[in-house]
């Protein structure tokens, strides 16, 4: 249930998170969560309990949506302070201030904070390009979205590598054409592939999203699942993304994500 002292900053909103009865504080500023996170939430294997953590949160999507799959408790890190505050103040809005911990700081140096190998399952959507590469005039926080600039993609595996226990699981979502590197990165670091999803805007378009879950000191032994197209002929949301995004809610006609 929402907590109705709300604090918003200026040019904040306070935006319905899907129909799970959950509210995020979003704004125009900063960078506003997408479908890549939805997915990501709905894909990562998670336990009934324990102890989960969400790398590069931005403001708590993540989070915020895994309660609804689970009683686990969830601890989750972002680098910049805005968006920190602002994921504190969405869980505090939701009242979840028992189940989910926003920790303000750098993701690397996380394992001295938490220990080594406390979490069961771990989520990442981390910036998608190299430091250096694409605009480089966006705003700060875009841009710390967007590109690798407080972490290579080895330095973001690196952490899960440290802070998933042995059999736990670590779920990231990132583009395809950056696969061959992830893959490389996660065995590097003793976390082999299990699960592997592509996503298509629509049918017959090329993947432009890639789910991976991958288990620490795991056996080789990898599934291809079937790809997941978003979008049908009538450019609407095909029935399997309305259920992510609306469960037992879901109206009969999709609409389109407009935040991608």
């Amino acid at each position: 249930m929402m907590n109705k002292e709300v604090t918003l900053e200026p040019n904040e909103r306070l935006d319905d998170l899907l129909t799970h009865q959950l509210h995020i504080i979003q704004s125009r500023e900063v960078f506003s969560f997408s479908m890549d996170a939805v997915l990501l939430a709905r894909f990562a294997a998670v336990p009934p309990r324990g102890k989960i953590l969400d790398l590069c949160t931005g403001n708590g999507v993540i989070p915020l949506l895994l309660t609804t799959r689970t009683k686990a408790q969830i601890d989750a890190v972002e680098i910049q302070p805005r968006l920190a505050d602002m994921a504190r103040r969405s869980v505090k809005a939701n009242g979840l201030d028992d189940r989910i911990h926003i920790y303000e700081g750098d993701l690397r140096d996380f394992y001295k904070q938490s220990g080594h190998g406390n979490y069961d399952a771990i989520t990442v959507n981390p910036p998608y390009m190299p430091a250096g590469t694409g605009d480089q005039n966006e705003n700060e926080h875009f841009a710390a979205a967007r590109h690798e600039r407080n972490g290579t993609l080895d330095d973001i595996v690196a952490a899960c590598a440290r802070l998933v226990r042995t059999g736990g699981r670590v779920a990231m979502v990132h583009r395809p054409n950056r696969l061959v590197e992830i893959l490389e990165t996660f065995r590097k670091w003793k976390l082999e592939p299990k699960r592997i999803r592509f996503v298509h805007p629509h049918a017959g378009a090329e993947a432009n999203m890639v789910l991976i879950e991958a288990a620490r000191d795991g056996k080789p032994d990898v599934k291809l699942l079937p790809p997941m197209i978003v979008y049908n002929e009538q450019r609407q949301y095909n029935e399997e993304l309305m259920r992510i995004y609306y469960g037992d809610q879901a109206p009969e006609a999709g609409t389109r994500d407009s935040d991608k």
